[in-house]
Order: structure tokens, then C-alpha cells, then sequence
């Protein structure tokens, strides 16, 4: 699995269909002595299960209501089956399927044949016991997307891509710390591959079949979903399937200060000081890696008395400043600390094959050792056993401690460490436990969160995590690893970002600034980054070396407090825009194929993204601020720095200042802002709402945070009319600015 090489002649290929019962919600069939079943989700979505399994599913799927009745007919060589808008046509010799939306074929079994009429790969094959594949035609100017956080192109056609969580080290190559199966083509089809295994894709891979998209399923069945409709529909339906976003907490959308790494808590207690001296706009200061722990001996939730003497007192010094401190953990325990040999005793570690813990080192080429004087290696450890429900829950209730001493949210990092050869509570190895234990991890540990947050008033959980998988979701939010300081890392991390929305995941921050490098980031490619990762849901400086604005000098200072302010004054939008997400699946971040699947010209610009709906945002990626933008059909665009309005339909090259952005609001939209505040502790949340910049008439409903006075202003239609909401907005106490001088209220 490991090479670029699909061994097809050790799969056997699926040739006999027989039925053997049709029931309300499925049909069930004989593929050659082998069970398959195709099942009811809802009206746009089908299973096909082929295999049964016995071992653990991980609840990946979430409980749905109850499936819509299938109907079934027989057809020349196979049968037809009928549910809501979809129809699957199933045939045998050899198997294969059609899938139909609205009477319109959407994805086929693989039409890539020899001379001799054999199809060039299996439609469904089968090698040994736990081995599958899986074919599907593409035309040739068929788009693939989604498949998790991924760095390179966002349209994964002519790209091998490898589902298995890892420890990156950066942006760089396919490897990447969020893998999930899930995919669709803007040709109305989406796939999602129900298995905690690896997973293997071959997307037109001219190596296996550039006219194809095969699948390689590592587990003991080939568990499919079949989705059809347009992008968000499809979306839609995967969240629907495998659960929604929870709504983060409000302040989590401010700043957040973190670098690797602050060495004790005086320098960060002087860190804060200084944001509220500097007028530097910040909600939340990390305590990462090395900040709070002994390395020798962590992890244990136990801080290194030699600097945290009194820990309680110093996360209240830092809080004083009206901050929430993040702290960073990781799921490893040192063989150096008592507690090694405890969780060992009690079964609690993953083990090897004798039921002894396994214990590894992270250096497993001394010539190649990652770790620098900054990232000290780490000592040989074992990893908690999260199949245990022991072992969980001593976890979990491990955090009460340091949200006693004034956490507010953990850093989950490293889950990416599991070894194939490790043995699992549950049965499992670690080959099929790797990629689903930063599932398991992260829900753990916000659900700790939550649970404390419940019992002592403190709102919503969230966990700041690195990996992720199927249903991650769940537990906002993942961040996007370590980017390399310069600005191709900042681009992959764009792309990286866009790429994991496009796979269900609404919410995604990057290390702004980079994480590592040669050098440290210079101002232009500071201040470039910060522009950014202003539309984003989440907002983090971080990196080895300064990343705080004033660090870099007077000017990038400036620009930055500049930034940061209106990230503040967008949070009214940006919460509004996650209520959407929350309900729908759609990510903030939305590639032009995501927010418009059918304009062919608009895919091509990989880089450029909607923020929401109203806003269009085109990064720029390259010294010297130029950048192409498409602007696409069918709405006008104001450019939010000078108001003028730019027809749909276009291309054009842009040039912006240090302090400028190529950012557009969409016509017949309208964009919330609050007033500048220095923390979201600050902000009215019965008024959020300071100014509203119309782009032309407004003709949609505001985006923006439910506790708006707006949405009660709107119920009625009024942003159906540009008079209204001109009249409406002042008599709340909310400024108007028309953003295009060629367009008049009147």
C-alpha cells in the first residue's frame, strides 16, 4: 500500500448477482457467495455494503431518522432501485452500477477496457480478506473533490491520494494530518468510504487509469455511500450522516497569541501586558509544548513546579488581562514518569502482542531527526488506550484540575503516533485504530471540556486540535499543522484550508506567520499571512521565534492592529456565517468549485474563496501585492476598500498596498460589522451590530449572530428593499454605508 503500484491481479473480480430479498429500506443480494446490500439513507443518498464485518465502527455515523422506503425492479442483467431522487442501476457479469439523479447519470462502474472488452481494473474487486477496490468512471472533464486537509491542488483529478493520518512535518507533500474518505464532483455525485482503514484513491491517476477513480479500501467489508445533488446538497447530506458542527464559543473567533514557545509564565504574563499596552486586539494567549510541562516526564497534567510553582495564580495574572489561556497537551506518557507504570498495571496503554505497553521513539531516523533546540526530542512513550472506557475516562476527568487553575482550552496535539503493530482494548490493531484515534481523542477531550463548562457556567467547548478524520466536525476546531515560513507554506495552507471545507469540515485556522523555517517571516509576508487568515473562522499566530505584531517592526505593527481590528468588527458576520454552517455543513471558507460548481472559468482559481456569502476573497500569495481575481458570473462585485463595482464575468489583475486586501462583497448582499473592541468581552451582544456596508440593493437577509436586533428588523422582507433597510438600520442604531458609488439608495 505504501507505493504508487495497484496490484490488480490480486484482486478477484466480482461477477454474479443474485437477490435475495427486497425489504422496505434495503435490498439485499448474493455477489458471489459474498453479501451485498444496498440500503435507504434519505432521499439523495444510498449505501452499498459489500462484506459484513464484526469489528469495531467507531460510531462514525451518527443516528439518522428514519430512511425512506426503496423500491426495486428487475432490468435486463440486473435490477433498478428506486429512492427519492436517485435511481441504482445494479448489474452483474460483471458486477457494476449506475447511479441516476433525476432520470440523469451521474457516476458509472468503470468503463476503461482492453482489447478484449475486460475492464483495464475490477468495478469491484476483493484481495484476501481485508482488501478491496472499487472503479468509477470519469469523463474527461470531470473535477474531484474533497478527501481531507490536502496541500496540493484543490481538484484532486490526476493526483494519488493516501487516507492515512500522519505527522506531516509542514505543508509541503500529499501526507497530511486530515484524512477523510469523503468526496464529490461538481457532476452531481459525491462517495464518502465508511472505514476507519486506509484508504487509497486514485483520482484519473494515470499510473492505474487516467479515465477512472478507483478505490483501495483497506478493512474486512467495502462499506459505500452514495450521495447525489449539487456541492452543498451533498454537504449537506455527509454532515447530516456523520454529524454537525457544534457552534464554538464566541470568544474563540478572536485572536489567539501563541509562539513555541513563551519559557515561563512571567514572559507570558509580559506578553499580555504588552497586547493591552500596544492596543493589540486578543482573546486568547497559549501555553504551548515545552511552556507548562517537564519534557522528560510529560504528559501527566501536572506542571513543572520549577517554573509553575504556583500555577492557579499565574494563569490568573494572565487572565487579568481579560485573555483565556489555551494549553497544550498530547495523548503520550513518558516511560520517565510514575504514571507510565500505572497505566501499564491497569490495561490502559496501547500494548503489544504480549499485552505489554508499547513504548516507541519518536527519532526513527537519527539522521534525519526533526526535533531542533527549540523542539527538544521527545522521551520514549506509550499512548493512552482511548478504546478503554477507563482509560477515557480517566482522561477526561484528568483536565478538571487545570480547568480548576484557569484553563479554558486544550491544544490536542499528536494523535497522529499510532503503530500498525500496536493492540488495541477493543480488538483492534493499530493499523485500523490509527486513523480514527484522533477521533476518539479529540472527541475525549471536548467532551471533558463541555462537561466542566456545563457544571461551572463557562458556555460552549471546543478543543484547538491538529488531526482528523471522519465526523471530526464534531469538536471544532483543527488548525493546519505546520506551515514552513515562507510563501508557498502560507498558499498550501490556504489550499489546505479549502481542501479540508470541501470534505464537511467547516472551521480551520492556520499558524500564521509559519511555523518554521530558515528565517523568520518578514514583514511583507507577515502582514500578507495576517490579511489572509483575517477570513478564516479561527485566527492564531504561532511559530518557533516572534510572532507577535510588534516584534517585526513599527509599520507591520501598525498594519496588523489594523487587521485585527476589523477581524473584530466581522465577528457579527463570521458568527452568523457558523449558525449556517452548524445547520448546513458549508464551510466558511468556500472554493469557487464549492460556491459555484457550474462556472468552469471560476474553478481554475484554486486560491481565491467566498468568505460566507457576501464576501469574495482573493489572497495574495507572492511578494509585490499583485494577484488575478475572477469575478464571477451573475452578481456585480464592490471591492471593500474603494466601493467600485465590478461587473460578474471577468478576470482582472489587481494590485493592493501592505495594508490593502483584494476582498469583494457580493451584490445584493449585505456585510454586519460590530464596533472596534481590544477583546470580544467587549462587544454588546444585545447591539453587535455598528455599521452595515449594502452592497447595491440588498435583496438577501443579513448574515449575522442570532442575537442581532437585525434579524428581527428583516423578518418581515424588509431586505427585500434598499428604502427599508436604509430607514430600518439608523432607527436600530446602525450605521449604513452603500459600498458603490455607481448605486444609490433613493
Amino acid at each position: 500500500m505504501s507505493s504508487s503500484v495497484l496490484h490488480q491481479a490480486d484482486f478477484s473480480r466480482f461477477a454474479q448477482l443474485r437477490l435475495l430479498a427486497c425489504e422496505a429500506h434495503r435490498a439485499r443480494f448474493d455477489a458471489d457467495g459474498v453479501a451485498l446490500t444496498v440500503s435507504a439513507v434519505d432521499g439523495r443518498t444510498l449505501r452499498l455494503t459489500l462484506g459484513t464485518t464484526s469489528l469495531p465502527d467507531y460510531a462514525l455515523l451518527q443516528p439518522t431518522a428514519l430512511p425512506p422506503a426503496l423500491t426495486l425492479a428487475q432490468i435486463d442483467g440486473g435490477w433498478h432501485i428506486d429512492c427519492g431522487v436517485l435511481r441504482l442501476e445494479l448489474r452483474g457479469n460483471p458486477l457494476r452500477l449506475s447511479l441516476y439523479r433525476d432520470a440523469e447519470l451521474v457516476l458509472e462502474s468503470i468503463t476503461d477496457q482492453h482489447f478484449k472488452g475486460r475492464t483495464r481494473l475490477p468495478a469491484f474487486g476483493r484481495a484476501g480478506a481485508n482488501l478491496w477496490c472499487a472503479a468509477f468512471a470519469l469523463s474527461s472533464d470531470s473535477a474531484v473533490y474533497g478527501l481531507g486537509e490536502k496541500y496540493g491542488a484543490l481538484d484532486k483529478r490526476g493526483q494519488l491520494v493516501r487516507g492515512r493520518t500522519e505527522d506531516a512535518l509542514g505543508v509541503n507533500t500529499e501526507l497530511s494530518y486530515k484524512n477523510i474518505p469523503f468526496c464529490w464532483s461538481p457532476d452531481g455525485w459525491g462517495l464518502l468510504a465508511h472505514t476507519p482503514g486506509v484508504v487509497r484513491h486514485g483520482v484519473g491517476f494515470g499510473q492505474w487509469s487516467h479515465r477512472s477513480y478507483v478505490l483501495e479500501v483497506e478493512d474486512d467489508c467495502l462499506d459505500l455511500f452514495l450521495f447525489g445533488g449539487e456541492p452543498a446538497a451533498i454537504i449537506d447530506s455527509y454532515t447530516a450522516l456523520t454529524g454537525r458542527a457544534a457552534i464554538p464559543p464566541l470568544w474563540s473567533l478572536g485572536m489567539w497569541l501563541s509562539r513555541a514557545y513563551y519559557a515561563t509564565p512571567e514572559e507570558a504574563i509580559e506578553t499580555a501586558a504588552e497586547l493591552r499596552k500596544r492596543k493589540i486586539p486578543c482573546d486568547v494567549i497559549t501555553l504551548d509544548g515545552r511552556a507548562a510541562w517537564e519534557v522528560r516526564t510529560r504528559f501527566d497534567f501536572k506542571w513543572d513546579k520549577s517554573r509553575f510553582a504556583d500555577a492557579a495564580k499565574s494563569l490568573s495574572a494572565l487572565k487579568a488581562h481579560q485573555l483565556k489561556v489555551c494549553l497544550w497537551e498530547y495523548p503520550c506518557v513518558s516511560v520517565h514518569n510514575p504514571l507510565f507504570g500505572e497505566l501499564e498495571k491497569k490495561g490502559w496503554l496501547l500494548k503489544k502482542a504480549d499485552g505489554s505497553a508499547y513504548v516507541f521513539d519518536w527519532v526513527k531516523d537519527p539522521t534525519d531527526d526533526p526535533f531542533g533546540a527549540v523542539l527538544t526530542p521527545l522521551p520514549p512513550s506509550a499512548l493512552l488506550d482511548f478504546t478503554h472506557p477507563d482509560a477515557a475516562r480517566f482522561w477526561a476527568d484528568s483536565h478538571d484540575a487545570l480547568f480548576d487553575d484557569g484553563v479554558d482550552v486544550m491544544k490536542t496535539d499528536f494523535g497522529e503516533q499510532v503503530e500498525d503493530d500496536m493492540h488495541a482494548h477493543n480488538g483492534d490493531t493499530g493499523r485500523r485504530l490509527h486513523n480514527v484515534y484522533p477521533l476518539l481523542y479529540n472527541g475525549c477531550v471536548y467532551d471533558a471540556t463541555q462537561r466542566y463548562n456545563d457544571a461551572h457556567g463557562r458556555g460552549a467547548a471546543m478543543v484547538w486540535g491538529r488531526d482528523g478524520f471522519i465526523g471530526s466536525q464534531r469538536y471544532p476546531m483543527q488548525w493546519g499543522g505546520d506551515p514552513q515560513t515562507d510563501w508557498e507554506g502560507m498558499a498550501a495552507s490556504i489550499r489546505g484550508a479549502l481542501s479540508y471545507g470541501m470534505s464537511g469540515v467547516p472551521y480551520y485556522s492556520s499558524d500564521v506567520g509559519g511555523f518554521y523555517g530558515a528565517r523568520q517571516p518578514d514583514p511583507e509576508l507577515y502582514l500578507r499571512w495576517t490579511a489572509n487568515a483575517i477570513f478564516c473562522s479561527h485566527f492564531r499566530y504561532h511559530g518557533i521565534g516572534v510572532r507577535e505584531p510588534w516584534g517585526l517592526g513599527e509599520e507591520a505593527e501598525t498594519v496588523a492592529r489594523q487587521w485585527l481590528l476589523f477581524r473584530y468588527r466581522l465577528i457579527p458576520y463570521i458568527m452568523g456565517t457558523m449558525q449556517q454552517a452548524a445547520g448546513t455543513g458549508l464551510p466558511l471558507m468556500r472554493a469557487m468549485a464549492l460556491a459555484y460548481p457550474h462556472d468552469r472559468a471560476a474553478r481554475a482559481f484554486e486560491m481565491q474563496y467566498m468568505f460566507g456569502d457576501a464576501l469574495l476573497v482573493a489572497p495574495i500569495i507572492a511578494a509585490g501585492g499583485a494577484t488575478q481575481v475572477w469575478f464571477p458570473a451573475g452578481s456585480a462585485w464592490y471591492d471593500l476598500g474603494t466601493g467600485e463595482r465590478i461587473e460578474g464575468g471577468q478576470a482582472r489583475q489587481v494590485h493592493k498596498a501592505i495594508d490593502q486586501l483584494p476582498v469583494y462583497g457580493r451584490e445584493g448582499h449585505m456585510l454586519c460589522l460590530g464596533a472596534e473592541v481590544q477583546h470580544t468581552g467587549e462587544i454588546d451582544l444585545a447591539n453587535p451590530v455598528d455599521q452595515v456596508w449594502l452592497f447595491g440593493q440588498p435583496r438577501h437577509a443579513p448574515t449575522v449572530m442570532n442575537q442581532c436586533v437585525m434579524l428581527e428588523l428583516g423578518r418581515d422582507g424588509a431586505w427585500l428593499n434598499g428604502v427599508t433597510a436604509a430607514q430600518c438600520l439608523p432607527a436600530a442604531g446602525i450605521g449604513v454605508q452603500q459600498r458603490g458609488a455607481r448605486v444609490r439608495i433613493s
